[in-house]
């Protein structure tokens, strides 16, 4: 078995509405798909779009091999040879258009627009899910623990809690786009090009005789990088004085103690006393790390109460997004190739915020150009007239769409961008400092109303005139065949 085939990553129901449309003849009409999400995690303001690399290595590998086939040839449907045979040649042909990773972005807005036969957009939908709901999840929980830390270092710690083993490494990305600073899986540290950073753990100190040699051992073995776990028998008593004599032997051989980390009790009166200790001693620039299921909340709630700590260990709470573990993005048809052109398609629910938009739709980010900050963005069908900057605009907000608004001098930038066309990659995707750094860029854009970790001021995402006169029209258009008299 290869584990590393990604093909077969799909629901089943994928691969019948596949061979379905194969029975029919249909399997190569063109539609076109759109990936978003209908709410914000966390109650945060914004979310952190995460996980192209992973979709882009998944759909350049996209391909059915033999073993695949066989499995499908064992299936109790019975799908016919010659659909196996139409298997065997498969290949991504389609075009695949995204928001850049590390964007910020909101509630309604296509993340992902995916063009091809549908039989191949049909495949790739939960894959494409899996891989952009868990990253954006994962990145948009690392952005509010970093809005709480400030300048702090943070070290992403969650690999033992993750939800397997891809979970933890994509999760450490993800994390890493978002502003943490390092992680200490060191798969992830390899595959991606992070800092990789780790101390030691309480096994390490019980396996000697004494806190103190164990220490002393730990020095000898890594003299330039040491930090030390002061917590496994009495934090002040003897972790810290310990470290202290440890720093001072250090010192003798021109090394210096790097830090000590904090991993139980009351963190706030802990490190305030271990600050205190090791600045008596000399060692003011010993950097006092702690870790022990801290989220956003702990953070902010140690920093009110005064904590001296400098960089803080974040796991379990970050990579299982624990408070909300999963993001909701959707993947829905929005147009079907009809007579040689496009049908805007539409799907109507009881629930008014699954009512789909229909129509193949374009996205732009509309900066005002006197203060430089994002004021909305702004949907409008494909085919329409792109933003003109100086043009007034007209902005319907989707959700009273008796209240209107009116942008000008503005700069609109589009947000969905290439990246496969006619299934040929576009070209390199940035390097993960690249997207890192333009994360932080994004940030800058947005007022800080936008950005606050409790009661963000609401973002506007508003649509075009034509694409709500659309919408509108659809519904009532299809309303009378589905809800009978």
């Amino acid at each position: 078995m290869n584990c590393e085939d990604l093909t077969l990553h799909t629901d089943k129901y994928q691969v019948n509405m596949m061979y379905a449309h194969w029975k029919m003849g249909t399997h190569n009409r063109k539609a076109v798909f759109e990936m978003y999400f209908r709410k914000l995690p966390f109650g945060n303001g914004f979310a952190v779009f995460a996980g192209l690399q992973r979709i882009v290595d998944y759909i350049s590998k996209l391909a059915f091999s033999e073993e695949d086939l066989d499995y499908l040839r064992a299936q109790e449907e019975r799908y016919e040879e010659a659909f196996l045979d139409e298997l065997r040649s498969f290949r991504f042909t389609g075009t695949l258009e995204a928001v850049p990773e590390g964007t910020l972005v909101f509630p309604g807005e296509p993340l992902i627009r995916v063009e091809a036969r549908i039989m191949e957009a049909q495949l790739v939908e939960t894959a494409l899910l899996n891989a952009a709901n868990f990253q954006t999840l994962i990145a948009t929980k690392a952005s509010r623990v970093k809005q709480a830390a400030g300048d702090d270092t943070l070290l992403e710690f969650g690999t033992r809690r993750a939800q397997e083993m891809d979970a933890a490494v994509w999760g450490a990305r993800a994390a890493y786009i978002a502003g943490f600073h390092a992680t200490s899986n060191m798969r992830a540290g390899m595959m991606f090009g992070m800092p990789a950073k780790g101390t030691h753990a309480h096994a390490w100190v019980q396996a000697f005789d004494s806190e103190l040699e164990a220490f002393m051992n730990y020095a000898k073995a890594l003299p330039d990088g040491v930090t030390l776990l002061v917590d496994t028998y009495d934090t002040l008593k003897s972790g810290v004085p310990n470290a202290i004599r440890t720093g001072e032997e250090l010192r003798k051989e021109g090394k210096e103690l790097q830090g000590i980390r904090l991993d139980s009790g009351d963190l706030a009166v802990l490190s305030r006393e271990a600050r205190r200790l090791l600045d008596e001693a000399g060692f003011p620039d010993v950097k006092i790390v702690a870790s022990n299921d801290l989220d956003e909340h702990i953070i902010m709630n140690l920093k009110a109460q005064g904590a001296r700590i400098d960089t803080w260990g974040v796991g379990t709470q970050l990579i299982t997004a624990a408070d909300q573990p999963s993001l909701g993005g959707v993947y829905k048809l929005v147009a079907r190739e009809k007579d040689g052109r496009y049908e805007p398609v539409i799907k109507i629910s009881g629930n008014l915020d699954k009512v789909s938009n229909p129509g193949v739709k374009d996205v732009y980010r509309l900066i005002d150009r006197r203060s430089g900050m994002a004021v909305a963005d702004f949907m409008t069908l494909r085919g329409d007239t792109a933003p003109v900057e100086g043009a007034v605009l007209k902005l319907v907000d989707p959700a009273h769409p008796y209240v209107t608004a009116e942008a000008e001098d503005y700069a609109a930038v589009p947000l969905l961008k290439a990246v496969f066309r006619d299934g040929r990659l576009t070209g390199e995707l940035p390097a993960l400092d690249e997207i890192r750094a333009y994360h932080a860029g994004q940030l800058k854009l947005f007022r800080q109303p936008h950005l606050r970790k409790l009661h963000p001021e609401p973002y506007p995402v508003a649509f075009s005139e034509s694409l709500w006169s659309l919408k509108t029209e659809m519904i009532q258009r299809v309303k009378p065949r589905t809800g009978g008299r």
